[in-house]
C-alpha cells in the first residue's frame, strides 16, 4: 500500500541517486525514515570505498542503525530507488525493517527473484513509488556507459 508521504521521501532517494551518479557510482539511493523523521541517507558507493558490498541500503543501513543504537529498525521504512539485490534484502531483514519502499523492478537481480523471500516476514513491502523516474536513471547511466 502506497503511504501519504512515499512521493516525498522518494525523491529524496533519488537525489541520493543523483550524487551517486555524479561519482560515476550506479545511482541508487536509499533514505531511511523512523517517526516521520529522516534518520539516515545513502547512495551506491562501491568504486569509491572498492568494496562490493557498499551498495547504497546498506549505506543506509549502517548510518541508520547508528542513529538509532540498535541493529534493529523495525520501526523503520526504507526507501529505496531500486528494487534490493538479495545481498541488501538478506541485510535488511537481520534489521528486522519494518517496511521497504523501493521504485524500481530489478528483473535481473532483485530479491524478489527468490522464493521463500529474502525479506524478515513482518517487513512490509510497497514498489512501483516513482517507478519511471527511478528506472530511467538507471537505464540513462547505463546506456552512458555502453557510449564512452
Amino acid at each position: 500500500m502506497i503511504g501519504a508521504n512515499d512521493e516525498k521521501y522518494m525523491r529524496m532517494a533519488l537525489a541520493e541517486a543523483a550524487a551517486a551518479a555524479e561519482d560515476g557510482e550506479v545511482p541508487v539511493g536509499a533514505v531511511v525514515v523512523s517517526k516521520g523523521r529522516i534518520i539516515a541517507k545513502g547512495h551506491n558507493m562501491t568504486d569509491l570505498l572498492h568494496d562490493p558490498t557498499a551498495h547504497a541500503e546498506m549505506i543506509a543501513l549502517t548510518a541508520a542503525t547508528e542513529a538509532l543504537g540498535s541493529r534493529y529498525l523495525d520501526e523503520c521504512e526504507l526507501y529505496v530507488t531500486l528494487e534490493p539485490c538479495p545481498m541488501c534484502a538478506a541485510a535488511l531483514s537481520w534489521a528486522q525493517l519494518g517496511r521497504l519502499v523501493y521504485g524500481a523492478s530489478d528483473p535481473k537481480r532483485g530479491y524478489s527473484l527468490f522464493t521463500p523471500s529474502l525479506l524478515h516476514p513482518r517487513t512490509e513491502v510497497s514498489s512501483g513509488v516513482l517507478a519511471d523516474e527511478s528506472g530511467a536513471i538507471v537505464s540513462d547511466y547505463f546506456k552512458t556507459k555502453r557510449k564512452s
